[in-house]
């Protein structure tokens, strides 16, 4: 049986304004985190890694940030679940929950190989710059983020946004702008340094929605 006071408790936690929060931190956190790693780390995978001369403070706070970043995604993810309910089909579940989980695995593991590479470093200045295991470490790194992480990435917004469509979990314009970010991320990845500063873009915008919406982020039947 479920008391008023229990019912009290779920009502506050499916409170929309707590995902939406969640959501606006993982963006803003998000984006930190990839002008942190810009200012510092050259954007060509075969740089011989003479930046971390030049100091490595940016990209550990960068690191350290990742996993709070990690967690405020995790309840954005969880509270869209939350507010489709018995609504949710299946086989979009699977997919859109899947790939959040891919999503993050890969974020943090290539910032652990960054840290490592850190490691490395300190331990052995003169032995790492431009060795093969800097090179091994650089190209995991980079080949995790932008090419896996930005595939899992597309194939999340694309989930989402068609979640949205039948739902009616945000306005139809921004499902449909869901769409058209996958494919800058889906084909831009390859030509644009920063196409995947989108992502977390798309989901700030996802997340104000939910915190302006009046009805209480309800989807329809």
């Amino acid at each position: 049986m479920i008391t008023q006071a229990t019912g009290l408790t779920r009502a506050k936690l499916r409170a929309p304004r707590v995902a939406a929060a969640a959501g606006i931190l993982f963006s803003l956190l998000l984006l930190a985190v990839f002008w942190l790693m810009r200012r510092s780390v050259p954007a060509d995978p075969l740089e011989p890694g003479a930046w971390l001369h030049g100091g490595t403070s940016n990209v550990a706070l960068a690191l350290n940030l990742v996993p709070f970043a990690g967690v405020a995604f995790l309840w954005f993810v969880g509270f869209l679940r939350d507010r489709l309910g018995e609504r949710e089909d299946q086989f979009f579940a699977t997919i859109f929950f899947g790939s959040a989980v891919l999503l993050l695995a890969m974020l943090f593991a290539a910032a652990a190989v960054i840290g490592a590479v850190i490691l490395a470093f300190h331990a052995a200045p003169n032995v790492l710059i431009n060795s093969a295991t800097f090179h091994f470490g650089r190209g995991l790194a980079y080949g995790m983020v932008n090419i896996y992480l930005v595939k899992t990435a597309s194939v999340f917004m694309m989930t989402t946004s068609t979640i949205a469509l039948y739902t009616g979990l945000t306005p139809r314009w921004l499902a449909y702008g869901g769409y058209a970010v996958a494919a800058i991320l889906l084909i831009g990845s390859y030509y644009i340094d920063w196409s995947l500063v989108v992502f977390p873009f798309w989901v700030l915008l996802v997340s104000i929605n939910i915190w302006l919406k009046k009805d209480g982020g309800e989807v329809r039947p």
